[in-house]
């Protein structure tokens, strides 16, 4: 069964919708974590790899929208490898999607769990357990269709920007009466490791900006999709490079890059740790509060966009043809979400909260890579965009790629290898099944 033969999805989501989707993907992990970590590798020059980070993002995004609003399914990259490169690539796109996306929302809902319990000052230990129940209550809105779990969205979206804009508002005049020393940076190449530092941090910090990506991904249930879908996923870019760039200048001038640095291992978000140091107490519980619904935001919007890559690859034969089946009223794919919960929440009670930011930024830059090549084989009547733009995105993919660890890259091209192989074992393996029957 192809994408184009099987039963499509309901349209329901509009600019709004769109728009907030994708800001309910970008602002969580990224602003909440991502930021501090990226710190600890570049120092104050973490605010210039964001900027960097966000050119490179909007080249990816323009590329992502052009095929989206050409070819709006379900599936984002993994079907337009397939459609206008090779089944190897457009593979290797959901592949790389499905590994490093399962593990984040599984860390999602392990950061939940952990935020909510500290906030309350409950004991950790029952942390696996409040994930998986929030797992299983996401899952259950998933399955009630795209309408509902956008209103929950769009819910949990005001207010974590509601809690950021607060903490900018407040934290900014601490940020520049005291910051000059600490906001000052240091130019890549001009201290140990300079330039490979900055480039790692560039990488990391893009994995903040992906989340638009979920707008494509979405883009069989978008009304009006070629003319909906570019204009949600740059006024999402464009409001998400805003926010983490004032959200670095706030934490790092108030804080120093160094503490910042160092709060991702503490027991509480990095910036509740900023929000302490401007002696604002109150702000710092409300953090907590926004670092809460943000777990949520992305733990909502990975089961969907996993979701909808497994409904692909079902359609495709790439996973059994039960994972293309769509729940009766047309607005959900009923045994794809369930496939995604029950793998999220298995990994969730493993209990471990490693960071998995290395490992998501390999991976994202192949798959995004894999997006701009598909976008260069646009026909020319289909094009929103210079080929430029597709050509730059492509060149800044594979060149931060490998400027995370080497053990990280090595472990991606491995599973890269694996996912190949399953490929060209599953189509056998399907047959054989239903020859049995």
């Amino acid at each position: 069964m192809t994408a184009q033969s099987a039963q499509q999805l309901k349209r329901e989501l509009g600019i709004g919708g769109a728009t907030m989707m994708g800001l309910g993907s970008m602002v969580g992990t990224g602003v909440f974590v991502s930021i501090g970590i990226a710190a600890g590798v570049a120092g104050p020059t973490v605010i210039l790899a964001i900027v960097i980070a966000a050119a490179v993002a909007t080249c990816n995004a323009l590329s992502s929208a052009q095929l989206a609003a050409s070819h709006a399914v379900s599936g984002g990259t993994y079907e337009y490898g397939y459609r206008y490169l090779n089944p190897a690539l457009g593979f290797t796109a959901g592949w790389m999607f499905l590994c490093a996306k399962t593990a984040s929302a599984a860390t999602a809902a392990l950061g939940f769990g952990g935020y909510l319990l500290r906030l309350i000052g409950a004991d950790l230990v029952l942390m696996p357990w409040l994930a998986v129940g929030a797992v299983v209550m996401f899952t259950l809105l998933v399955l009630g269709g795209i309408r509902r779990s956008s209103w929950m969205n769009i819910l949990i979206v005001t207010i974590t920007l509601t809690v950021l804009g607060a903490f900018v508002l407040f934290g900014l005049p601490t940020a520049i009466e005291g910051g000059a020393e600490n906001l000052t940076p240091i130019l890549p190449g001009n201290e140990s490791g300079g330039l490979q530092a900055f480039l790692y941090a560039t990488a990391l910090m893009f994995v903040a900006y992906t989340g638009y990506g979920r707008i494509a991904t979405l883009g069989e249930e978008v009304k009006e999709p070629r003319r909906t879908i570019p204009k949600a996923i740059v006024v999402t870019l464009i409001v998400t490079a805003i926010l983490y760039i004032l959200v670095a200048i706030v934490a790092i001038g108030s804080f120093g890059a160094d503490r910042f640095a160092d709060a991702p291992g503490a027991q509480a978000t990095p910036l509740q740790l900023a929000a302490r140091a401007m002696d604002r107490p109150w702000l710092a519980g409300l953090v907590a509060v926004g670092a809460v619904t943000a777990m949520l935001g992305v733990l909502l919007n990975l089961i969907i966009g996993l979701s909808r890559v497994v409904l692909a690859m079902g359609r495709r034969g790439d996973l059994p043809p039960l994972f293309a089946r769509l729940s009766r009223d047309g607005t959900a794919p009923a045994a794809a979400v369930m496939l995604v919960g029950a793998i999220v929440a298995g990994l969730a009670l493993i209990g471990s909260v490693e960071t998995t930011w290395a490992f998501s930024a390999f991976t994202v830059l192949i798959y995004y890579a894999i997006t701009n090549l598909a976008a260069l084989q646009l026909p020319r009547e289909q094009r929103l965009f210079p080929t430029w733009v597709a050509v730059a995105g492509l060149a800044a993919c594979l060149f931060l790629a490998f400027w995370v660890p080497v053990a990280i890259w090595a472990l991606g091209l491995g599973l890269i290898a694996i996912g190949l192989l399953f490929k060209a074992l599953a189509p056998r393996l399907w047959k054989h099944r239903q020859e049995q029957k």
